[in-house]
């Protein structure tokens, strides 16, 4: 009963909530927008090296930005930060859907676009993650982990679907409400009432560039938590191709890639509600590299699936497992990491997720032009299977974790 109680205050915290609606509001909007830039510009080109080059404009200024965000994240208001970003992705937003009314989107523009949003989401992703242990009780900081991935799993189930019925009318019918929702975003966070106390700012200097990635390094569990959910996605990730899939392979249209684009929500969603009441509580470490390997066997099946349900199937699988390496390796950063390198660490940290997700498409996108869209999904997965072994002999103090409290 006290177990169940905790739990239900995570939600009954006013700033956790207000927290968690910000995340809701920004997901359903990148994932909206992410639906209409991927079809529209799958249409504008049929090229799936496109494609790539799409994911490769969100990772570019996640990668270039990175030293600056920590620091920026330790020394000033995360809260207002976050803020600036959300309203930044509502203007390029707004200009996606007046490029895609008055017919003057491009290729190059489109590009230029998701690259302003990337950028905006080099800032606000780590600062989101370094913000959640200010709002909930330190031991309540894993259900908070995984609610705040059910947060965002939600808005991924509804994002993709309602971006591909809306596209229906037309790309600007997508565009224009991800602005809103994005704005809606902004005023949550102005609404989070806390503390903040300035920190001293100490002189940049390289070490003080670096430490996030010092501090990480230190920690062989981290860094192997870390790099594991790097190379696993980088090499299993086929969300790239998924315009493929639907229109060439499974056969579908808009709406189809809407559910294909969800399903992963929906199984992490799932799996994220089930460890929000039912918090992991040992055999830690083996049940992440069982996660990841299973996220692997599920690629495979859906690289080679030409059934659309049961590609649904495999990428609601693939969500469910990938979300139990989410909140193992959050929780394990942020219980390891004071206050004050926070940002820092997140910011190191947010830039090897986006490396998985954002290279990963360009991954994709890059073997498929050369191998062909099956076999470069099947050769992923198999790749993360062999990472997943070859980091359990690697990491072995990762695989011994047996609790995450303390």
């Amino acid at each position: 009963m006290i177990h169940r109680a905790a739990n239900l205050s995570v939600l009954y915290e006013r700033r956790f909530a207000l927290f968690w609606s910000a995340r809701v509001a920004s997901a359903i909007a990148f994932q909206m927008q992410a639906v209409a830039v991927g079809w529209q510009a799958y249409a504008l080109t049929g090229s799936a090296f496109y494609l790539g080059l799409v994911g490769l404009a969100q990772f570019l200024p996640m990668f270039l930005l990175t030293l600056a965000v920590g620091h920026v994240a330790d020394r000033y208001d995360r809260r207002r930060i976050a803020r600036i970003c959300q309203t930044v992705e509502a203007l390029a937003a707004a200009a996606l859907a007046a490029g895609s009314a008055g017919g003057w989107l491009g290729r190059e523009s489109l590009l230029v676009l998701v690259a302003l949003t990337g950028a905006a989401r080099a800032f606000e992703a780590p600062i989101m993650q370094a913000l959640v242990p200010g709002l909930v009780p330190g031991p309540l900081l894993p259900q908070a982990y995984a609610l705040s991935a059910s947060a965002n799993q939600s808005a991924t189930i509804l994002g993709p679907t309602l971006g591909g019925f809306l596209y229906v009318i037309g790309p600007a019918a997508v565009y224009g409400p991800a602005a809103g929702l994005f704005v809606a975003a902004s005023l949550c966070m102005a609404a989070i009432r806390m503390q903040w106390a300035p920190v001293k700012r100490e002189p940049v200097s390289l070490g003080t560039l670096l430490a996030g990635l010092t501090f990480i390094r230190s920690r062989p569990p981290v860094l192997g938590a870390i790099s594991l959910d790097l190379f696993a996605v980088l090499l299993g990730g086929a969300t790239a191709l998924l315009p493929i899939y639907a229109r060439d392979i499974l056969h579908t249209g808009p709406w189809g890639l809407g559910l294909l684009r969800s399903a992963p929500a929906f199984g992490a969603l799932s799996m994220s509600l089930f460890l929000a009441r039912r918090p992991l509580r040992q055999h830690v470490g083996r049940t992440m590299f069982r996660a990841v390997a299973a996220f692997g066997i599920a690629t495979i099946v859906f690289g080679v699936s030409t059934t659309f349900w049961l590609s649904v199937v495999a990428l609601a699988t693939l969500g469910a497992s990938d979300v139990i390496s989410v909140v193992i390796r959050n929780s394990l950063v942020q219980i390891q990491t004071p206050d004050a390198m926070r940002g820092r660490v997140s910011a190191v940290h947010m830039l090897f997720i986006g490396t998985s997700n954002q290279l990963g498409e360009f991954e994709s996108g890059v073997t498929a032009a050369l191998f062909g869209t099956v076999p470069a999904v099947v050769l992923g997965g198999l790749g993360t299977l062999l990472v997943t072994g070859l980091w359990m002999y690697c990491f072995p103090a990762l695989r011994r974790i047996e609790r995450l409290e303390g």
